[in-house]
């Protein structure tokens, strides 16, 4: 119908449950005559058979061979569809195959050669005739083209963008989606130019290559929990692709939880259906209020197990580059959960050189940056995102070179041997804190405590230091933030933490 007259048409289909809510159910006790009626009804194959039978197309003794024969074959679990019947059918179909018993731990080489980097950057730098950019838009570019002649060190945002470019070239198409992913929220990323004059738009990573992969740049409407469900379909349906979503604050993926609950972190045990998509949230303590601080780290770590999907912090440029590439060029396919940064976007410190894409891979925890003597750190700190800096920064400041400060960068799947390894360089080391910004109650802590635990030796100690425990996961009011944060800085650095785990 619709495909003859080109219009929408509407099926009213009235059925019924035989079986009310279910086979164990009684549903007389609630529908009593409506169920009388539908028991002396016989099933609908009985009636269709039988109007069969009356035009003679089928005879009665058919009908029950068919019958017959097609329970006993699902009472032997035979396949009762064959895939032989129709195969265009089956055009679309994907081939998990590949994907099902890789090991998180699977290795893939993500370092680009230098001088493809360079001339992709060249290439994402030329634009159509007369295409007129806003100046900051403009300034943002020319900055970018700085970083990629070794003039400037690299941002978050031209990492990212980098590690989109690489991926084309290679053949993995893209999909990024969210409510203000073109710019960015935070204006980092402006993967869709606009022309001040015309309103025209250009895409400068789709022009990189005649035979590169396609990337499709999506803002969308503010409804999380269908747009996210919508792209975890898609995920499940592409194995080949990296397909994003981005919250626009880590907070709004609240608004889509039922989709993380049932389906992102728990498909793969339930159904045996797995997908890799990406979720990018915003996280860290601004100053920002109780909706704009927290992405709910600790929600996603509460669903973790079995390596059903990954939780990383990423604390660098390179750190970003190289896990985004290894998402698609390493065997392991799961959901990646992203804490991304807010203010360590255009963090000075939180910098990476062209070297660093170059060459290397994506670490999970990140050893002691400075140049300290292991032989006098009594104290050691762990910790991922944001607060490393603002540690670092003080730790400076005040000159305590008996502390040492190490990234988890992978939350989940926990690496155990990198821990400990790291960790034996500081044996003497009596105190080992957990330092965040989180409340106690949320965070990280509670996942991370029994591993960290584990790898302690007689002599140590594990100490908490982080805000308390909250019903909110930030305060309301920007002094008391400022406060708090003040607070957690110095105790971890310079103030004996209390040796209590339990409030």
């Amino acid at each position: 119908y619709r495909h003859t007259f080109k219009r929408d048409i509407v099926i009213d289909l009235v059925c019924y449950r035989r079986q009310g809510h279910n086979e164990a159910d009684e549903p007389s006790a609630t529908q009593p005559i409506m169920y009388q009626v539908i028991k002396s009804m016989p099933v609908p194959y009985q009636i269709y058979a039988e109007r069969l039978s009356k035009e003679q197309v089928v005879s009665p003794t058919a009908v029950t061979a068919l019958v017959d024969g097609y329970r006993k074959a699902m009472d032997d679990s035979k396949v009762m569809v064959s895939l032989d019947q129709n195969p265009a059918a089956y055009e679309y179909s994907v081939n998990w195959e590949p994907y099902m018993g890789a090991s998180w731990q699977a290795q893939a080489v993500t370092a680009v050669p230098m001088q493809q980097m360079i001339v992709l950057a060249e290439q994402m730098a030329v634009l159509p005739d007369g295409f007129q950019l806003q100046p900051q838009v403009k300034k943002l570019l020319e900055m970018q083209q700085q970083m990629a002649k070794g003039e400037q060190p690299i941002n978050w945002g031209y990492a990212e963008t980098m590690a989109y470019a690489t991926l084309l070239t290679e053949g993995y198409p893209i999909r990024l989606c969210g409510q203000d992913v073109a710019r960015g929220t935070f204006a980092h990323r402006h993967a869709v130019l606009h022309d001040q004059k015309t309103d025209n738009i250009y895409i400068p990573l789709s022009h990189l290559a005649k035979d590169q992969a396609q990337i499709n740049i999506v803002d969308s409407l503010l409804s999380e929990e269908a747009v996210l469900a919508f792209e975890y379909g898609y995920a499940a349906a592409v194995p080949n692709f990296l397909v994003i979503w981005e919250a626009q604050f880590g907070d709004f993926a609240n608004g889509a939880q039922v989709v993380i609950d049932q389906f992102i972190s728990s498909g793969g045990a339930k159904w045996g259906r797995y997908s890799g998509l990406v979720m990018l949230l915003p996280h860290g303590y601004e100053g920002q209020g109780p909706e704009h601080s927290s992405a709910r780290l600790e929600r996603y770590l509460q669903m973790c197990a079995t390596d059903n999907m990954q939780v990383c912090v990423p604390s660098t440029p390179a750190q970003i580059f190289h896990l985004l590439r290894r998402q698609m060029l390493r065997p392991y396919r799961r959901p990646l959960i992203v804490m991304t940064p807010k203010s360590m976007l255009r963090n000075p410190d939180a910098t990476s050189s062209m070297k660093e894409l170059a060459e290397g891979a994506f670490q999970t925890m990140i050893p002691e940056s400075d140049s300290l003597d292991p032989k006098i750190i009594d104290r050691v700190i762990l910790c991922s995102g944001k607060v490393y800096y603002e540690l670092l920064k003080e730790r400076r400041i005040t000159k305590l070179n008996n502390i040492a400060i190490l990234r988890i960068e992978q939350l989940y799947p926990f690496d155990d041997e990198r821990a400990k390894k790291m960790l034996a360089v500081y044996s003497k080391a009596k105190e080992i804190i957990w330092c965040q910004e989180e409340p106690k109650n949320m965070g990280a802590f509670t996942m991370i405590q029994p591993y960290l635990l584990a790898l302690l030796n007689k002599t140590q100690q594990l100490h908490y230091v982080g805000r308390k425990a909250s019903a909110s996961p930030a305060a309301g009011y920007h002094y008391q933030h400022e406060l708090e944060q003040k607070q957690l800085i110095q105790e971890a650095l310079q103030r004996m933490p209390h040796h209590d785990n339990r409030n």
